[in-house]
């Protein structure tokens, strides 16, 4: 992972964390869930499983779902799709310094 990928990484990783707490806040207040329970509808939420088990009561929560859900999901895509891309960077490197390993042997036989 070069500079620049790393600092788009660690800015994704912070804005995730300031959305689920953001919305663990929201819903502990607004909806009076426990705070596991308002960590665990917005990460829910946001990995679109949605068991159904917790759902928000009042308009202002419904209200905030709907934004939360198109902000949150955007972000939390993100986050994950540049964390699968660094592992998959960091396999095909890997790779590439086997092949590079196996060409030198080949080479100097």
């Amino acid at each position: 992972m070069d500079a620049e990928q790393k600092k788009s990484y660690t800015k994704l990783l912070i804005l995730t964390l300031i959305v689920l707490a953001t919305g663990t806040v929201f819903y502990r207040v607004v909806e009076g869930l426990s705070w596991i329970d308002a960590y665990y509808f917005c990460v829910i939420t946001l990995t679109t499983v949605g068991y159904g088990d917790i759902t928000p009561q009042t308009a202002l929560g419904k209200i905030f779902t709907t934004i939360y859900l198109f902000v949150g999901l955007g972000i939390i895509t993100a986050f994950i799709s540049a964390r699968f891309r660094h592992r998959v960077d960091k396999h095909e490197a890997r790779k590439q310094k086997k092949k590079q390993k196996k060409n030198l042997k080949q080479n100097h036989k």
